[in-house]
């Protein structure tokens, strides 16, 4: 039985993989999936351009009605792009290479006829994004490139009409079609990132040192939670920055980051990224905000996987970080029941034991120099942490939402004692571990 759940397991593992793996800016001058009236967007340039010289979205906006609209995207140079529908929840997603957003703060935040909101970003080094929150079913009518004229700059456009479900789904690609999905994977026409190992630090068999992978949560077309102008991506890049910086000061340890810029990355990545460097530790950053109905909250939180949320809250906040994928246009929340429960039945005891023992030592610490929230210590089933092999902690740093805790937040004196205090676990933790496990041979 052991053998057969494996199979499962890393069948179902190696389709996702798979799903994941294809990203392809089209080549040809549309690429838009679903019903068009045949325009296109022309070709532009072949060679990818230079870190500096990057294409300058300097405006977008809306137009239309719920029957009919418009999104304009004003540009410094032609692009290519490919653009597809996606359903449940109904999006859009336009793939580009990468691009400098040079737009007006909340600049998608408000709706407009068929659009509830859109959100842009970077998902992967030379490739941006753009997801579209529709509505309601739509077709992609039309979609092309202007060229500059008459004093107007190059222009991407795209004009979306509304559609019954059935015209919808029929316009999906067939492998996206909700009623087609298989079994053990769910696979989709996005185009997500996949993890480039090559540019991971090697494993080095000779440094037997532990390997700590510090995941600063959200990133490039995620935002996270956001106050005024500050964003959880960048508060939670800086922390996650600050405490690598700390850890590889003692010399200690080796360190891995799942991200160092301000790029998207799917939550299965982040864990392959732990699983596939080996390591001893996975700690995942972030920082939470209550809606102003629920009232108001302060402090850390440290949270642990578990099958059943220990409250409200954490049930809460799970839901909201298990449906990062689909802010990115990838929407991988539903997994298969089938291999979602094999992996969780495979988790070692011991792992979860080890990762309870860090949450304790690392609230312990903590509670000396930075304020907690009131219940420090929870767990909810949080997918970033579902790795069976690496013990996994959550760190809610505080919350946006909480005046006194922003403040923190963009303190460099606050994270400077906040990353003292993790540091001061993750060495309780592993000489204590190191203790228990013997010398290494």
């Amino acid at each position: 039985m052991e053998n057969r759940a494996k199979h499962l397991v890393f069948l179902g593992c190696g389709l996702l993989c798979a799903a994941a793996s294809v990203f392809a800016v089209a080549s040809a001058p549309s690429a838009a999936e679903g019903p068009q009236d045949g325009q296109s967007a022309p070709a532009a340039s072949a060679s990818a351009p230079s870190a500096s010289n990057f294409p300058v979205a300097s405006g977008a906006r809306l137009a239309g009605d719920d029957k009919q609209t418009r999104f304009i995207l004003d540009l410094d140079r032609r692009i290519e792009f490919r653009a597809f529908p996606l359903a449940d929840p109904y999006r859009v997603v336009v793939d580009i290479p990468q691009v400098n957003f040079q737009l007006a703060n909340g600049t998608g935040a408000a709706a407009r006829g068929l659009v509830k909101a859109f959100r842009y970003g970077l998902v992967m080094p030379g490739g941006s994004r753009i997801v579209f929150d529709m509505t309601g079913p739509v077709k992609i009518a039309n979609s092309y490139v202007l060229d500059a004229a008459n004093g107007q700059p190059p222009r991407l456009v795209l004009d979306f009409e509304q559609v019954d479900r059935t015209s919808f789904v029929q316009s999906l690609a067939p492998e996206s079609r909700p009623e087609l999905k298989p079994a053990i994977s769910e696979t989709s026409t996005a185009t997500i990132p996949t993890v480039n190992s090559a540019a991971l630090p090697p494993v080095a068999v000779t440094d037997a040192r532990p390997l700590i992978v510090i995941d600063p949560g959200h990133g490039g077309i995620d935002n996270g939670t956001q106050s005024g102008d500050q964003t959880e991506k960048n508060l939670v890049l800086g922390f996650g920055i600050a405490l690598r910086d700390r850890i590889e000061k003692s010399g200690k340890y080796r360190v891995v980051m799942t991200r160092s810029d301000d790029t998207f990355i799917p939550l299965n990545d982040r864990v392959k990224i732990a699983r596939s460097q080996s390591a001893a530790l996975f700690v995942s950053i972030h920082a939470d905000a209550l809606p102003r109905r629920e009232g108001d909250a302060q402090g850390a939180t440290i949270y642990t996987v578990s099958d059943k949320a220990s409250d409200a809250e954490a049930e809460r906040l799970a839901e909201a970080e298990n449906k990062a994928d689909a802010i990115g246009g990838v929407n991988l929340t539903d997994e298969p029941t089938e291999v979602a429960d094999i992996l969780i039945d495979l988790a070692q005891r011991e792992t979860k034991t080890f990762s309870n023992r860090f949450a304790r030592l690392l609230m312990d610490e903590m509670k000396t120099t930075v304020r907690m929230h009131k219940h420090p210590l929870k767990s909810a089933g949080f997918r970033v942490l579902k790795a069976p092999d690496v013990p996994s902690v959550l760190v809610e740093i505080g919350y946006v939402s909480n005046k006194g805790d922003l403040e923190h937040l963009v303190s460099e004196n606050w994270r400077n004692k906040a990353v003292g205090s993790m540091v001061q676990a993750i060495d309780a933790f592993f000489a204590k571990r190191l203790a228990t496990a013997g010398p290494a041979k």
